[in-house]
């Protein structure tokens, strides 16, 4: 079993890599070949549809052919996507390729979830799912790392080496001798759910979706509109995933203590409080700090959020109630590049900030009201962070909150 969980981790490594690297080296380049703003935001939302598309189908596929070949048929998406960026230089191509790229990062992380859900035990949950987060988190750090090396090379060389690391993804997962697990139903996806226990929930899934799909999608354009340089550009996006990583101790300190409400409504003042300072940040490092600081009170925002719902939820609803949040969250993410592109195309790159600003704005007022129509529960689950991967990671994390 552990060594079959390491060959799912090292996949995980691999394809966060790759995936995790193609948005702003698309950014980047895209600027640089002469695409606007609206068009580089285009691709973001191309890869969150694409993401949605995934997560829904993969379920399905691997009930049809196995989780091996699922993952492999996934991972020639992929592929496919990032080569075809050297092949056609067209923003609505690019697009096109993004979806694949986006269905193969859902479908390989459901075809992974789903097999540690069937091989972890009482036992095993917490810690497997503890090295789980880190090798996530820390995977897409590097990928944001990488951008300043891949920017720096032709373009060709970039997306041939995103390739090959997205190609090597295969190995580890395809080559273990352990047997995959009998594939299980799949999942209903009931969004009307989420709103059903939660409408504050789903208000905060869909700020947070809107919040981290423009930061890590069109970042990049507010870098290179501020004077960063590509390397600076990816230490730009590696600070707001680290500040994000570090701030779930607390962030679950305090949501576990306090009334989850108002530790939202705490979170998201904070998050007006961080674009105010990233609009007068100025200089390198000042910029690099504050996005650490944007990153460190946005993150905690969906796993408060969810923690919320499913305070409200019985233990048998968990893992759909995770997927109904997800594809909200997953709804704020497709729209919201492709709106904050246009916006800084129109009014500048200072807009990025007020647009996030309005949405947090929004989220502290429905906070507030929905304070007065319903009291908080007595008896809460324990927050546990939720990476936001597949439709699946309920299931993982279900038990989790039960025994908690």
């Amino acid at each position: 079993m552990l060594l079959s969980f390491g060959a799912l981790f090292l996949s995980i490594i691999l394809l966060q890599v790759s995936s995790g690297g193609v948005g702003p080296l698309d950014a980047v380049t895209g600027l640089g070949l002469g695409f606007s703003a609206g068009e580089v935001g285009l691709l973001g939302s191309a890869h969150f549809a694409g993401f949605f598309m995934g997560c829904w189908w993969a379920p399905r596929l691997m009930g049809a052919v196995g989780h091996s070949r699922a993952f492999a048929a996934f991972t020639a998406m992929g592929a496919i996507g990032l080569l075809g960026h050297t092949l056609i230089i067209d923003p609505l191509a690019w697009g096109l390729f993004r979806i694949g790229s986006g269905i193969c990062v859902a479908g390989c992380y459901t075809v992974v979830e789903a097999w540690l859900q069937a091989k972890v035990t009482n036992e095993t949950r917490g810690r497997t799912m503890g090295i789980y987060r880190f090798v996530d988190l820390g995977a897409s750090l590097m990928a944001q790392m990488m951008i300043g090396v891949l920017a720096s090379v032709e373009t060709y060389i970039a997306y041939n080496l995103l390739t090959i690391i997205c190609c090597a993804s295969l190995l580890p997962l395809t080559l273990t001798r352990a047997s995959p697990p009998v594939t299980g139903a799949a999942l209903r996806l009931r969004p009307a759910l989420a709103f059903q226990r939660s409408p504050l929930a789903v208000g905060g899934v869909l700020v947070a979706g809107l919040t981290a799909s423009a930061y890590r999608m069109v970042g990049p354009i507010y870098g290179a509109e501020v004077g960063l340089a590509p390397r600076d550009i990816g230490l730009f996006l590696a600070a707001f995933v680290a500040g994000g990583a570090l701030a779930q101790y607390p962030a679950g300190w305090m949501a576990d203590r306090f009334d989850r409400r108002a530790v939202l409504i705490g979170f998201s003042a904070l998050a007006i409080g961080s674009c105010w300072i990233s609009t007068f940040a100025t200089g390198t490092q000042g910029i690099l700090a504050a996005s650490f600081l944007f990153g460190f009170v946005t993150f905690p925002i969906y796993s408060i959020s969810a923690a919320h719902a499913h305070d409200f939820a019985q233990s048998d609803e968990r893992a759909e109630l995770s997927a109904a949040l997800l594809f909200y969250y997953a709804v704020g993410a497709i729209f919201s590049p492709i709106i904050v592109a246009r916006l800084i195309d129109a009014l500048g790159p200072m807009s990025f900030f007020a647009y996030i600003a309005i949405g947090h704005l929004a989220l502290i007022l429905l906070t507030l009201a929905r304070r007065l129509v319903r009291p908080t529960v007595e008896e809460r689950t324990r927050y546990v962070y939720a990476p936001r991967t597949s439709f699946l990671i309920g299931r993982l994390l279900k038990d989790r909150r039960d025994r908690n």
